[in-house]
């Protein structure tokens, strides 16, 4: 209750930058359940607030890290693929839609889905490379984000402290989303 009451004017502030970027935030925490199953979480920003979010157990068990955000992407496609044709339907032009990854093995599968996949990862059902094709149609595009920025993060873990209130003022648009780093790729 002292956290409610400390926070109960926190304003939730949304708006659009302009650019015409849709920028989301992926990431799966891996075997955190009782029944070792993964959870994914995630979240869209166009400038400042997140008008959308998820948060959702994983409907199957994966064998890694690197699969559990495979999956967690493909969790997220059907949002990240309306989202895109409903802001176009409403007269509005994307230039882009990025989705933010802090897993480089789980980037190259989507990427390049079973050409990437080695002897740990071919077993993962070709259902979950659909982001695949959308990366191939230029409907989305996959960069890489430093874990200590993945916003995704507020949705599949526990975080406490400093993490969790710049992350939950990000997401409130407090303080405007920005992307990540692009130290490396």
């Amino acid at each position: 209750m002292k956290y409610f009451r400390a926070t109960r004017r926190l304003p939730l502030i949304l708006s659009a930058d302009g650019t015409g970027v849709l920028k989301w935030w992926v990431d799966a925490a891996f075997a955190v359940h009782p029944n070792m199953r993964g959870h994914s979480g995630g979240g869209l920003s166009m400038g400042r607030g997140f008008p959308v979010t998820g948060s959702n157990k994983q409907k199957l068990n994966t064998r890694s890290s690197t699969e559990a955000e495979v999956v967690g992407a493909d969790d997220f496609m059907p949002s990240i693929c309306w989202t895109r044709y409903f802001v176009q339907a409403q007269g509005y032009k994307v230039n882009d839609n990025v989705l933010f990854q802090d897993n480089k093995s789980a980037m190259l599968l989507a990427k390049n889905g079973k050409a990437s996949s080695s002897k740990r990862t071919k077993h993962i059902n070709i259902r979950y490379f659909f982001i695949t094709d959308r990366i191939a149609k230029g409907e989305v595009k996959v960069e890489w984000c430093p874990t200590a920025e993945m916003i995704g993060d507020y949705m599949t873990k526990p975080l406490q402290g400093a993490l969790f209130r710049k992350f939950r003022d990000i997401i409130m648009g407090v303080v405007a989303a920005v992307t990540p780093s692009r130290k490396s790729k």
